[in-house]
């Protein structure tokens, strides 16, 4: 199996999906098609996740999700043009951020199953730790990261923000799936995990509750102001304000897109 088929099948899926328009805000379109990169399952950056300068000691490694794990099909949703510029004004977060951070996770969501029984079908094993029930979050570190399993497949690096930078930005969601089929890995464009980052301090001064710092991010601090928008914007949350009028948006900071 070569990756240009799951890419095939990703973005199929991207294009029919329903799930992806909001009616209700005209037809809003949520995300831009997805970007897709591959890990070997064995890859030594799995381990080094477990540092407690990184995710931490209670990060899963692939096997721990499924036994016989053999990579890790990653993806990237970019948020489309509209959401994006909807959300670059000062103070609170857009309608349109909240229906994608909401709404469109209910898109990752179903791509992560239409993966699971995509790789199914095709006679291989496959989990979501996303979805799985052992999967938690404690203190604001999970025992899956998705943005440094991101990281290890080679689809961008960390942001002074904790996001993830890739060739399409920062402003968008996240996706992986473990399987058991033998992928190449996707070959890693970066030396070394904040490498796209110039530190320019632009997502210092867009963050809200100044949760951002030339030192990084404080989860607790940024955490207790998405709860103060879910309390506000009940059921939707989100903030997304760091990711959106930064150099990061759309692409990778001095790179020709």
């Amino acid at each position: 199996m070569k990756r240009e088929e799951i890419e095939q099948a990703v973005s199929h899926f991207w294009a029919e999906s329903k799930l992806n328009i909001v009616e209700e805000l005209n037809s809003l379109r949520i995300f831009d098609c997805p970007l897709l990169g591959v890990a070997a399952a064995d890859d030594p950056l799995f381990a080094e996740l477990k540092a407690d300068d990184a995710v931490g000691p209670q990060h899963m490694l692939p096997a721990d999700w499924l036994p016989g794990a053999r990579a890790v099909v990653a993806y990237f949703l970019p948020f489309s043009k509209e959401v994006r510029e909807a959300n670059r004004s000062l103070g609170l977060p857009s309608r349109e951020w909240l229906y994608g951070r909401i709404e469109g996770e209910a898109l990752n969501h179903a791509l992560r199953r239409f993966l699971v029984d995509w790789f199914r079908d095709a006679g291989y094993e496959a989990a979501t730790p996303a979805l799985d029930e052992r999967f938690k979050v404690v203190d604001r570190r999970s025992n899956w990261s998705e943005r440094h399993v991101a990281y290890v497949a080679g689809l961008g690096t960390l942001s002074l923000s904790c996001s993830i930078i890739t060739r399409r930005g920062s402003a968008g969601r996240l996706g992986s799936v473990i399987v058991s089929a033998p992928l190449e890995a996707t070959p890693r464009p970066y030396t070394y995990k904040d490498e796209y980052c110039t530190k320019c301090g632009a997502c210092i001064r867009r963050c809200p509750p100044l949760a951002i710092s030339e030192t990084g991010k404080d989860h607790a601090i940024c955490g207790a102001y998405v709860d103060q928008m879910l309390e506000r914007f009940r059921p939707r949350y989100g903030c997304g304000k760091c990711q959106t009028a930064v150099p990061c948006e759309a692409g990778i900071p001095g790179h020709r897109q």
